[in-house]
């Protein structure tokens, strides 16, 4: 299929993608959470060429050629629609997600390709949402992150590459995300070079369990949040790639709030079973960070109070110039 056969220059589309945790507690690889604090993309077609309008969180360090993430998950997408040659793009974004924390920056641009060519496709040549996730995920390696982007809630995934499945579940209207973001970065390559090849028995059971019991937690139960988030399988060994998160996750479930590393790390994501217990996180972080007796490496940390959107990527403007 030739692009200009469904395609026409000047077209263009604009969406909105939310931040993501994965890894969510003991959910390593499979459980993802989505967060309100959104990217915004807008496509625009052309004949030829590449240009960029990029604003915000890492707006400065990514390429501006063929390499960018945005652009060949939107070639990617078109590509399994069946365009054998592809136009032009002019692509302009709005980047609130900061890159290397651990909210799935990269699976929200992503996705925010994988949504926009397929918005611009007529319906007839459109990707069903079963491909959209397998696109997505192809450009991720694994689903955790880009399921609640696509989807929103809480998704639950599993399967292998090109056979991914999800189950989107609507997380409990009481929990409340609270997630501290420190001014340094941690690549999810390093902190995944960080865990072992194997576990023992005992811990694998263990995990299992406590992710069985977060689903519940999450969806019914928020009271169940502190032991329900407890992770054996790969917090501990990401531990020493961010001592001042470790150190605030251990603080604040000590003093009784769900708190686990986001993701890859090193945002810390504290799941509230409450608005009053959002509170008391928010003041647990505060005084965390004001404690003159702890040497805090010179962190800072941008604390923001999020929900869990029940709507994942969405469509917020389609022109057809």
């Amino acid at each position: 299929m030739q692009w200009r056969e469904v395609l026409t220059p000047d077209r263009a589309v604009t969406v909105e993608v939310p931040a993501s945790s994965g890894n969510v507690g003991p959910g390593f690889d499979s459980l993802g959470l989505a967060l309100s604090h959104d990217d915004t993309v807008r496509v625009e077609i052309r004949e030829a060429g590449l240009e960029f309008d990029l604003n915000g969180e890492g707006s400065e360090s990514v390429p501006r050629t063929e390499d960018h993430l945005l652009v060949r998950a939107i070639r990617a997408a078109w590509t399994a629609a069946g365009l054998e040659d592809q136009p032009g793009l002019h692509l302009t974004t709005r980047n609130r997600i900061p890159h290397g924390r651990g909210m799935g920056s990269s699976a929200t641009c992503a996705v925010a390709g994988v949504v926009a060519a397929n918005a611009l496709l007529p319906e007839s040549a459109q990707l069903d949402d079963d491909q959209l996730l397998q696109v997505s995920a192809a450009m991720e390696g694994h689903p955790d992150n880009v399921a609640p982007s696509l989807n929103g809630g809480l998704t639950i995934s599993w399967g292998e590459p090109g056979t991914w499945r999800c189950a989107p579940v609507e997380v409990h209207h009481d929990v409340v995300p609270v997630v501290a973001i420190p001014n340094y970065e941690v690549s999810t390559a390093l902190a995944r070079s960080l865990l072992p090849g194997e576990v023992d028995h005992r811990t694998a059971a263990v995990n299992a369990g406590r992710a069985a019991l977060l689903v519940e937690a999450l969806t019914r139960r928020p009271e169940l949040l502190l032991p329900a988030t407890h992770d054996g399988l790969h917090q501990p060994f990401r531990a020493p790639a961010m001592p001042p998160s470790a150190a605030l996750v251990a603080h604040l479930r000590e003093h009784g709030h769900a708190a686990l590393i986001s993701g890859a790390g090193p945002t810390v994501l504290t799941v509230a079973p409450s608005t009053a217990a959002a509170d008391e996180a928010e003041a647990e972080i505060a005084r965390f960070v004001a404690d003159p007796e702890a040497d805090r490496e010179h962190v800072t940390w941008r604390v923001l109070r999020l929900t869990v959107p029940k709507q994942g990527a969405r469509v917020v403007e389609y022109l057809n110039m």
